[in-house]
């Protein structure tokens, strides 16, 4: 009987690392892929899995306080021209501000 058991808590210990470790190799993905995987996790699954610690690895980045920003473009408001932080460098300051004002 306790064979039995001792079998069956490892196969559910090795469940638990193969499904975190699917998890976390989605957090690395880009935020597309994530969005994609992620609408197909049950919530109650945000209640077992270490999610935030996960994604805070996963996401932390190598960006550190006094590095220069990692250079990126993005399209104006009216899609006609575009943006490249990297044409300000050495200009004048830079706040960036991510966020929604919806």
């Amino acid at each position: 009987m306790t064979k039995r058991l001792t079998k069956i808590f490892a196969a559910l210990v090795l469940l638990y690392v193969v499904i975190c470790g699917a998890l976390f190799s989605a957090m690395l993905q880009s935020p597309d892929t994530f969005a994609r995987i992620m609408k197909h996790v049950p919530w109650a699954a945000f209640m077992v899995l270490p999610f935030k610690p996960m994604w805070m690895t996963a996401r932390s980045g190598h960006v550190r306080v006094g590095d220069a920003a990692p250079d990126f473009s993005l399209d104006s408001a009216d899609h006609k021209t575009r943006f490249q932080l990297s044409s300000l460098r050495g200009q004048k300051p830079v706040v960036l501000v991510f966020g929604s004002y919806t």
